[in-house]
């Protein structure tokens, strides 16, 4: 099935089937639509997880995709990004190039989007201060839901999807 046309549970389904397959423990909760990280913020649980910002950004050739995680608490200037990513001009991608590559619509994006991109096209920054984190929160897909996720079991998400990714000073 064409991942552009999956409904939101469908691409909840695929990313808790992606991990069930490969054994990667998380958990998961529901709560009303939250596209924006201040509308998410009243059905946060206090579970001890960092909540991440996820944005999406191509370079000015339009060649090279990237998806930059960061603590929901800060914020970044595109300028700031192009500065520490060292990847040239960015510019936020176009809704179909997010759903291309992502299989994702805008207020939904999360490294969980990485499964829905076979020729492991997008570079993944994460930012180092995640670190210090023992778990983290993400859409799995689907802005109705979070799913909650250790970062051993996270990382183990990232080698099985197969992305390249990075830990980055971002702030």
């Amino acid at each position: 099935m064409d991942v552009q046309t999956l409904t939101a549970d469908e691409r909840r389904q695929r990313v808790f089937d992606f991990l069930d397959a490969r054994g990667i423990r998380y958990e998961w909760y529901e709560h009303p639509e939250a596209p924006t990280i201040e509308i998410a913020r009243q059905w946060w649980r206090d579970d001890g997880s960092k909540h991440c910002k996820n944005l999406f950004f191509r370079n000015h050739k339009g060649n090279r995709h990237y998806l930059v995680c960061f603590d929901s608490e800060q914020s970044m200037a595109i300028h700031d990004l192009e500065h520490r990513l060292r990847q040239g001009k960015l510019s936020f991608a176009s809704e179909q190039r997010m759903e291309r590559w992502l299989g994702l619509r805008p207020g939904s994006v999360s490294p969980f989007g990485l499964i829905n991109d076979p020729a492991n096209h997008v570079h993944l920054f994460l930012d180092t201060n995640l670190r210090q984190w023992p778990s983290y929160s993400f859409h799995p897909n689907d802005n109705r839901a979070t799913v909650v996720i250790s970062r051993e079991e996270f990382l183990r998400y990232l080698a099985a999807a197969g992305n390249s990714y990075e830990f980055i000073e971002l702030y």
